[in-house]
């Protein structure tokens, strides 16, 4: 039983995890991402304490998704670093044929770039 309530709850959190990482344009805070990487990481080794393999591969492969958004993450935070001298607001990305996301301003980075921008 408590490798079936494992399994159900990490598979929950490797959905999510793999939602997130389908939606190229969500962009995952710094703190989320931290949060996320180190609960799995725990999750993966109770997991294989308790001999619970299921689980513990549910949750390396969300570990694994939350890499990638670490990777989208730092990428957005270095292009709004370099676009605004500081990181404010956040940013979403855009997709188009290349392998490489266009990033866009939202909330009030986009205030504070035309500001910067203008004067």
């Amino acid at each position: 039983m408590v490798s079936f309530l494992l399994s159900v709850t990490f598979a929950c959190g490797l959905v999510i995890a793999v939602s997130h990482v389908v939606n190229q344009r969500f962009v995952a805070p710094v703190y989320d991402v931290i949060a996320n990487l180190t609960a799995f990481a725990c999750a993966v080794a109770a997991s294989l304490l308790l001999g619970h393999w299921i689980p513990a591969s549910l949750s390396a492969v969300a570990i694994i998704c939350w890499l990638v958004l670490a990777r989208r993450t730092m990428q957005a935070r270095r292009y709004c670093s370099t676009r605004s001298g500081h990181i404010t607001g956040s940013a979403f990305a855009t997709w188009n044929d290349s392998d490489s996301p266009r990033w866009e301003w939202v909330g009030n980075a986009v205030a504070e770039s035309e500001q910067g921008d203008s004067g």
